[in-house]
């Protein structure tokens, strides 16, 4: 659900803003929309990275405490 701060406004599709997707891309930032189609069939396909918590689980190799 979208939050309206006031109710009464409505934005018509044609008064929306596009929103522009920008990723890190061989250490500059580019726009996602000015990539070529193997580009984007990549970035469609990339996971995103969830950092763990420390003490969730050992690292591989190394001994718990």
């Amino acid at each position: 659900m979208l939050y309206n701060a006031n109710p009464s406004e409505v934005l018509s599709d044609d008064e929306r803003q596009t929103c522009e997707v920008w990723t890190r891309v061989m250490g500059y930032h580019r726009p996602v929309s000015e990539f070529n189609k193997g580009k984007k069939v990549e970035h469609a396909e990339r996971k995103c990275f969830v950092e763990r918590f420390a003490n969730e689980q050992p690292l591989i190799g190394m001994a718990a405490e």
